[in-house]
């Protein structure tokens, strides 16, 4: 928006007010389907790039030695937080998809997107500083 870059990959939720406002102009989105706020922004794959997929998520991580049952307690919480109506109202209007899952579901979600990320990060040879 200051004039400095022609193209950004940036999360959704970040710039979905500036997409709207008709500050930035969304070309692509990098999400497995179309966005509903996007209905008509192709997604990555659909311009051509078949099996691509890459999008900002978060979640809560806590310290291995905490019990399971803290680990599944604060799960059940902020999964019940981001379905709150108001959470949910603001959520979607930035474009994030509330996912919101048990700590085992979410172990599993980082373990596949570690073991689809290694092949990218090895071809790149992207070493840690």
């Amino acid at each position: 928006m200051g004039g400095r870059l022609d193209a950004a990959a940036v999360g959704a939720p970040a710039v979905m007010q500036f997409i709207k406002a008709g500050k930035l102009r969304c070309i692509a989105t990098g999400s497995a389907q179309r966005l509903a706020q996007l209905p008509d922004v192709l997604t990555v794959a659909e311009q051509g790039f078949p099996g691509f997929e890459m999008t900002q998520w978060y979640g809560m991580l806590a310290p291995s030695s905490l019990p399971q049952a803290h680990a599944d307690k604060l799960a059940a919480a902020a999964a019940k937080a981001v379905r709150e109506p108001a959470a949910a109202k603001l959520l979607e209007s930035e474009a994030a998809l509330v996912i919101g899952s048990s700590s085992a579901e979410f172990a599993r979600f980082i373990e596949a997107e570690q073991q689809r990320w290694k092949p990218v990060i090895a071809r790149a040879k992207i070493r840690p500083d």
